[in-house]
């Protein structure tokens, strides 16, 4: 089902539906939005009114005036000097979000190219014919658009059907002309927040599903450590306030509901190590951070971030340099999320130790069988244990790296795109790791002394691995194992978990922020649409 930009913006869950492969199309008001703010331009260059990008270089040259006969050449170099990323591309799925980010971006209406330039960008979505775009140069938002538009005049390199060709030979297999650009689209198309916000979207989408897998595979883990259910008592949990750990909560109560095995060692222990019995509180906290950066990254859909922007009415244009590229807001939200799930990851490689270690989980040593002649999973928790140290590094905020760029004329840096990179990365080492706490969780009720049936959830779950991977008796490579359980994880959604009477579902971002934020947001965003709890 394609996703409609229509005169109201997308939010991130739409911008990851386009990155996953949905169709990306402009409405006739996206349409009519985009030729209005051209008009503006065409005014500005005709009335001579000094604009940054427009008739002016840029960065420490926005004073040095550039005539009409020149504004083709400057939006074309523009490129060519602004291409500078390095190492490895970006995946597709990357690409796709950040051109759907910048589309959107275009379709406020204040950028001011030409509808032909925002159309190329929808063509190569729909052919996926998609821009080399390397992953790594930029301190805020320049070098990947740059490769981006670089393929939309015929220069650069593109992947069409698995292929690499040079972005004109893409343009001519898909029955197009390399564009001409004008005055201020080269600096349109490197600009703003599109870079950011794409991978940003993305980054959303992906812990969404792991926090979702995250709880079930702890409910695993807690199960076969045999944990107090008390931790999860609904009326204790609600005396701190927090949407996400009141979620989490409801969850591992639904995931472990009719546990024998739990039911068997009801009161063994007054209370559970923290790993288990803070399970509401950390992946709550979590998730707390994953509904106020929706807010954030929805926000920042909502907002023009050109410099310029063009404004006003074709009889008395106007033109705003400011600093609306610069994305502060979203640069500490993803350095926020970015540290929720590496601690949520963390203290899934502690349970994940748990299990292991037959000093406290009851079960034979490192689930291995028979001991001695097997190492089980030993040494798949040592890969737990780098894998956490190195979030751990990542989990440095980027946004205060800072640095000077442009002879001091932009000398505050908030590096908001590796802001975003980091974090997907810490979301994939985050899967990593819960894939193989998946794994030992299997493993473990393979091994359970307690003849007692587990949960009807966790049992699911349970055959749901060995469908896929068979009890591990160091008899292959463990690696193959933890790579299927991470595309599980990293792919899937969890099984539903099942929903009593008037329960509502427990779905991630069925987080209610408090009424008062909800409400403040609404009015500084102008009625910008935020994601709603349902």
């Amino acid at each position: 089902m394609a996703v409609i930009r229509t005169d109201r913006p997308l939010v991130w869950s739409q911008l990851a539906a386009v990155a996953a492969g949905e169709l990306l199309q402009l409405s006739t008001a996206a349409r009519a939005n985009i030729v209005a703010a051209r008009v503006l331009v065409e005014q500005i260059v005709a009335r001579g009114i000094r604009a940054y990008g427009v008739n002016t270089g840029v960065g420490a040259l926005c004073d040095v005036v550039v005539s009409p006969s020149e504004q083709r050449t400057l939006s074309r170099n523009i490129l060519m000097s602004h291409a500078v990323g390095v190492g490895a591309p970006l995946s597709a799925t990357e690409t796709r979000a950040i051109i759907a980010a910048a589309v959107n971006n275009f379709a406020h209406g204040h950028s001011g190219v030409r509808l032909d330039v925002v159309e190329r960008l929808v063509a190569l979505l729909d052919a996926s014919c998609l821009p080399e775009v390397p992953a790594f140069g930029s301190v805020g938002y320049l070098s990947h658009m740059a490769h981006i538009a670089l393929v939309c005049i015929g220069e650069g390199h593109a992947y069409l059907n698995g292929e690499r060709v040079r972005g004109r030979d893409a343009l001519q297999r898909l029955g197009l002309e390399p564009l001409v650009l004008e005055a201020k689209e080269g600096l349109s198309l490197i600009n703003g927040t599109p870079c950011v916000t794409g991978l940003a979207a993305l980054a959303l989408a992906r812990a969404e599903r792991l926090l979702d897998w995250t709880d079930l595979v702890a409910a695993m883990s807690f199960e076969n450590l045999r944990g107090q259910m008390a931790a999860f008592d609904a009326e204790s949990l609600a005396l701190r306030v927090s949407p996400g750990l009141n979620v989490v909560g409801e969850r591992m109560r639904l995931a472990l509901s009719d546990s024998g095995i739990l039911a068997a060692v009801v009161g063994h222990r007054t209370q559970d190590p923290l790993s288990m019995r803070t399970i509401p509180h950390v992946h709550g906290a979590a998730r707390d951070v994953l509904a106020a950066t929706v807010v954030v990254v929805d926000r920042e859909l909502a907002s023009i971030t050109d410099n310029p922007i063009v404004a006003g009415t074709p009889d008395a244009p106007r033109v705003f340099s400011q600093a609306h590229a610069v994305g502060a807001s979203i640069a500490l939200a993803m350095d926020s999320l970015a540290t929720a799930i590496a601690q949520v990851a963390a203290m899934a490689e502690r349970r994940l130790d748990r299990l292991v270690n037959p000093l406290v989980s009851g079960l034979p040593a490192f689930l291995a069988e028979p001991g001695g002649t097997n190492s089980g999973f030993m040494i798949a928790q040592y890969t737990a244990a780098s894998l956490v140290a190195q979030n751990r590094r990542l989990a440095a905020p980027a946004s205060l790296d800072g640095g000077i760029t442009s002879g001091l004329q932009e000398d505050h840096l908030c590096h908001a795109t590796p802001a975003a990179l980091k974090a997907l990365e810490i979301i994939e080492n985050g899967g990593r790791i819960v894939a193989i706490e998946l794994l030992a969780a299997a493993q473990a009720y393979d091994l359970q002394s307690i003849d007692a049936p587990r949960a009807p959830h966790t049992d699911a779950l349970w055959r749901r691995v060995r469908n896929v991977v068979p009890t591990y008796r160091d008899d292959r490579p463990l690696a193959d194992d933890m790579a299927i359980a991470f595309t599980m994880i990293a792919g899937d959604m969890p099984p539903p978990l099942p929903k009593p009477g008037n329960m509502r579902p427990a779905a991630t971002l069925d987080l209610e922020l408090d009424t008062a934020l909800i409400r403040a947001n609404a009015s500084a965003n102008d009625g910008a649409r935020l994601v709603a709890a349902c």
